[in-house]
């Protein structure tokens, strides 16, 4: 009987040593991880270099983990043990009961001291009114509701110390108070680390006066629910699927002006858009791209108000549903992503050409950016 039960454990055992191998030799290999929004690693390349500096053996590793059988079901079940021994962090994102909240790493200060030396080094070589304002995320709106023990900047206290080293020709423009009061409205998606357009939108009212406008109202827009099925950034870090999913609204100025021309630019090539908004990736996992679309180097907006005026945004993507509602202002809104910038901002725009400039960034961005400090060649 022993030995019977010796057999069974050793053909078990066989199965699972040739059965996993085959399995996973014969498994389609996807490119892309919809629920994580990200590229899974392909089979790494073979040479000499690789193998002896043992970089094949760390991609191979990678290689194995992004297409391992059945990985997203064992994710989420260690993700769901996880939860049930309590812990509320998972991947730097912690869980609450009706939301998703980034854990910030802490700032590069030394990157940071760089951005506010070149914004102030650009205000000074450039005959343009300059302007910022640094937005809080998520997590400096609603860090009340984590506990003591999940520290967080203070993102507040992070951007009023940005805001202090900034010369006195430039305006800073602080919106976490406008955001605050606000904060029992929909203005952050649940899943993503993006502000919903109502949050935009909340911003746009405290910003726009110190642009020289009066804010359109509210009424005046047609609220359009375009998804109501989001799950962002968050969601593919984590994902946990207990908060409901996000609804992502377009505002349509009714009567209003509107885009006329879009031209983007990638950093290798230009092409057009009659349109602001790309529907089609309401039909893909990142909608949040229905704003403007994949991020990119350049956008240059052309719209039918007869005003002259043109605003330059230096940006990050929470700039790409703040953008709708400066069309009721500006001739010509143009925006510049360093991201993906691999020469000067003068590459695509001269700063000189626009009455205003504009800094719009969230604070997680500017806290870890390496790439403001490159803005201009003569800055």
């Amino acid at each position: 009987m022993e030995n019977r039960r010796k057999i069974k454990m050793a053909v078990i055992f066989m199965i699972i040593i040739f059965l996993f191998p085959l399995i996973f030799i014969l498994s389609r290999k996807e490119k892309f991880s919809p629920e994580e929004n990200r590229n899974l690693k392909e089979f790494p390349e073979v040479s000499p270099e690789s193998i002896l500096e043992k970089k094949f053996m760390e991609d191979f590793e990678a290689y194995l983990s992004d297409h391992f059988p059945a990985r997203l079901e064992f994710i989420r079940t260690k993700m769901n043990t996880e939860r049930l021994s309590g812990k509320d962090c998972i991947n730097n994102i912690y869980i609450t009961d009706d939301r998703l909240i980034e854990k910030l790493p802490k700032p590069d200060y030394d990157e940071v001291k760089r951005s506010v030396s070149a914004i102030n080094n650009f205000a000074e070589n450039y005959n343009t009114e300059v302007f910022i304002s640094v937005v809080p995320t998520s997590a400096g709106i609603y860090q009340c509701d984590l506990g003591k023990f999940s520290p967080q900047i203070n993102q507040h206290k992070f951007i009023t110390d940005v805001y202090s080293e900034l010369n006195s020709n430039i305006t800073a423009i602080d919106v976490f108070s406008a955001l605050a009061s606000a904060s029992d409205e929909y203005i952050y998606y649940r899943n993503d680390h993006h502000w919903t357009s109502r949050g935009a939108y909340t911003a746009y009212k405290h910003i726009i006066p110190s642009l020289g406008f009066s804010a359109v109202d509210e009424s005046l827009y047609d609220i359009e629910h375009v998804s109501d099925d989001f799950r962002g950034t968050f969601y593919s870090k984590c994902l946990y699927d207990g908060p409901k999913a996000d609804i992502i609204d377009i505002y349509s100025c009714i009567n209003g002006f509107s885009a006329q021309s879009v031209i983007m630019n990638d950093g290798l090539k230009n092409s057009g858009s009659d349109d602001i908004y790309f529907r089609e990736f309401l039909k893909k996992n990142d909608k949040y791209c229905v704003f403007l679309g994949n991020n990119r180097a350049f956008t240059d907006i052309s719209t039918n108000v007869d005003n002259g005026k043109e605003i330059l945004i230096i940006k990050d993507s929470y700039a790409n549903s703040f953008v709708p509602f400066l069309i009721q202002h500006y001739s010509r809104i143009s925006l510049v992503d360093p991201r993906y910038v691999k020469g000067s901002i003068e590459d695509f725009a001269d700063p000189n050409d626009y009455d205003q400039v504009l800094f719009l960034y969230n604070a997680s961005t500017f806290s870890q950016d390496k790439n403001i400090k490159s803005l201009c060649r003569n800055c």
